[in-house]
């Protein structure tokens, strides 16, 4: 089977934004560069030049990564990598070491910026300082251990974005316990389905959130939570909602005020081996229990360092922010801007509330940095029109970062032209499996339009033919074919690890497959089409899902859509477009032709759907995703409940036309 015409040879993406010479010598990355000339005695004339050492030579990289950021080990490793033979499944790292991860973000405390700046729908912007959320930490911290909390014990959160819910993942980690988070927007089975299979001793919860100016209460969705939970010894309750509510019936209930008045001396730290988990993420579990994905703390702290100080350019008292809630992995990734000095910048709530401008308006007034947020917001704020040119409003935003999504190239032209002009662009692109990216930035480089900028340091990005041989300038699937400390240690209660390894190593033993279809073009940069299982056939071309939204999200008309094909009797295909269109502009002949001649303009003939249909919305997992192999395999004939798990969904009323359109 041959790919879609992207495979052949493309023309070089014209550049948006090219770092000066002033601006490469004061990043991160140059001074890493120094230092890697002055203790390695080693030169590299380009970033590639340095990514392919990095990946050539895995565990001096790995290890110039340790002592660059003086990671502190209370005992001394044996080993910096021990890989297994014939697979990167089961890499150990730094053997021996013992560490913790909070002690890292605390070497950072100081009393000239805040550690957090948070606001939200219903409280205004406000500063925590590195004292107080040190205070606070330590409180908590004494009042787990008070109540029999200990190493490898599990803590898990079901709080809205706010600081509390960093605070206890802080308190968690000094003490060595493993923590583990949903966001309360989560439909209360999904997650049963997540925290039932760790067995959590300890959980953090709240009367509710609110989203676009409404309250939602979860005060009975906590009660059901703790109801399903045999194993929980404890419940802390923080009333976000209604601070005068009295204290729901729950047993072995304690008021947030109360842990945190916890007597407590100097703030301590446990330290634990390399790879002791750190956390607990999931997969979407739109098909079936979520995999319960665990990191471990020596991983998670390396990829953090490199990862937000040498291609996020974090230093201390920048203001890191990335619009996310609690139960996506954006919110431990951004947390780790600690590591480096930063402050975290949170926002709970809606981000297009009370207007599109909500989150802007937020970024000006706290003077963000680096501003990060998803793909298909940017792409909203596209088709809404908003523009800040010539109105110099962030003085301050030195990045601004996109993720969850392929960001197509009408995007990033938007954002030069609209939000600032000198700014570095960081389309990123990884996964909940490594809580980082694979691709993303680098200040060293140019960004060119519709392009990721390169294969990130240590991390041994392919894009793979169908015989499992590396390919460039073309599409493939992408590969990982190094081991990273930042892949999962385990699923949990995945005996043998079969689950782990049906993930990513069946298709290429050994080598780890993500499930992406990705272009390295000939200047290093990449493109990203979309997921390989929702890949378009067309007469034996397939065709990245990407393309078709890239060329879709350019007509101000439609507000959203989604594409799958389908596989009929006789070896043919059926690939309708399912469209949402924007307020006043209706789904006409003319509209369908227009849509048609974007596509085939933009692309080739068959890019053009067989049929356009109109919907209300379109279904998202809890994450941001649209939901493209659920719908695929509903259409297809499977039972709904079998396709899809609606608890996992952002908003399950959205399958309902799909649905009606399979028994059709």
């Amino acid at each position: 089977m041959t790919r879609s015409r992207t495979d052949r040879p493309m023309e070089s993406a014209p550049v948006l934004w090219n770092p000066s010479t002033a601006w490469k010598e004061q990043t991160n990355m140059a001074q890493y560069l120094r230092w890697i000339k002055d203790h390695r005695k080693l030169s590299f004339e380009s970033y590639e030049d340095l990514r392919k050492w990095s990946v050539d030579h895995i565990a001096d990289f790995w290890l110039s990564i340790w002592e660059y950021y003086d990671v502190i080990s209370h005992s001394d490793y044996e080993k910096v990598i021990d890989v297994p033979s014939g697979t990167i499944m089961g890499t150990r790292w730094f053997t021996g070491s013992t560490l913790n991860y909070a002690e890292h973000v605390f070497r950072q405390s100081n009393d000239q910026h805040p550690a957090i700046i948070f606001k939200s729908e219903r409280h205004p912007i406000q500063h925590i300082s590195w004292k107080e959320l040190e205070s606070r930490v330590a409180a908590i911290a004494a009042w787990l251990k008070n109540k029999g909390v200990s190493k490898g014990d599990r803590v898990v959160s079901f709080l809205p974005n706010t600081p509390e819910a960093l605070m206890a993942f802080l308190a968690t980690n000094s003490i060595g316990a493993i923590w583990s988070s949903c966001s309360p927007d989560f439909g209360t089975a999904s997650v049963v389905d997540r925290f039932q299979q760790i067995e959590p001793k300890v959980l953090f919860t709240s009367d509710g959130y609110s989203y676009n100016g409404k309250p939602f209460d979860k005060t009975a969705a906590a009660q059901e939570l703790v109801s399903a939970l045999p194993t929980l010894e404890h419940v802390v309750w923080f009333p976000y909602l209604n601070t005068d509510a009295p204290l729901p019936s729950i047993p072995n209930i304690v008021l947030w005020n109360d842990v945190v008045k916890t007597a407590s001396g100097k703030l301590t730290f446990t330290p634990v081996s390399f790879d002791h988990p750190i956390w607990v993420l999931y997969s979407s579990g739109t098909t079936g229990k979520p995999k319960a994905i665990t990191h471990s703390q020596g991983g998670i702290l390396l990829e953090h360092l490199k990862a937000l100080g040498l291609h996020q350019d974090c230093k201390p008292g920048d203001r890191f922010f990335w619009y996310s809630t609690t139960g996506w992995m954006m919110w431990n990734y951004a947390n780790s801007a600690l590591l480096h000095g930063s402050t975290v910048v949170i926002y709970e709530g809606a981000a297009a509330w009370p207007d599109i401008h909500a989150l802007w308006n937020f970024a000006a007034e706290a003077g963000i940095n680096h501003f990060g947020g998803g793909a298909a917001y940017y792409i909203a704020c596209m088709k809404k029109g908003v523009s800040y040119a010539g109105q110099n409003k962030f003085p301050a935003l030195r990045s601004v970062g996109s993720t969850g999504s392929p960001l197509p190239p009408e995007a990033f032209e938007w954002l030069y032209d609209h939000i600032k002009q000198d700014m570095w662009l960081i389309s990123l692109s990884g996964g909940t499996d490594i809580c980082s990216g694979f691709v993303g930035g680098s200040p060293l480089l140019p960004v060119h339009k519709g392009e990721i900028q390169c294969r990130m340091l240590g991390c041994a990005v392919e894009a793979f033919n169908d015989d499992g041989e590396a390919i460039y300038d073309e599409v493939g699937e992408m590969v990982i074919t190094q081991p990273m400390p930042s892949m999962p240690v385990f699923f949990w209660n995945d005996e043998g690890q079969e689950k782990y390894r049906a993930s990513y190593f069946e298709m290429y033993p050994g080598i780890w497959r993500h499930g992406d279809w990705l272009r390295i073009t000939d200047h290093g940069s990449l493109i990203i089409y979309g997921r390989s299982d929702a890949t378009l056939n067309r007469g034996g071309v397939r065709i990245g899902t990407s393309e078709v939204y890239s060329a879709v999200d350019s007509i101000p008309e439609v507000a959203d859509s989604l594409v799958v094909c389908l596989e009929k009797d006789g070896g043919s295909y059926y690939m309708p477009l399912f469209v949402v269109m924007s307020s006043g502009h209706p789904l006409n002949d003319a509209m369908k032709d227009k849509i048609n001649a974007t596509l085939k303009s933009a692309y080739s003939p068959r890019h053009v759907p067989d049929e356009i249909i109109e919907v209300s919305e379109i279904p998202y997992t809890i994450s941001g995703k649209k939901m493209e192999a659920p719908v695929k395999k509903i259409l297809m004939g499977m039972d709904p409940k079998k396709a899809v798990s609606k608890d996992a969904m952002r908003n399950p009323a959205a399958l309902d036309v799909f649905m009606k359109l399979a028994t059709a």
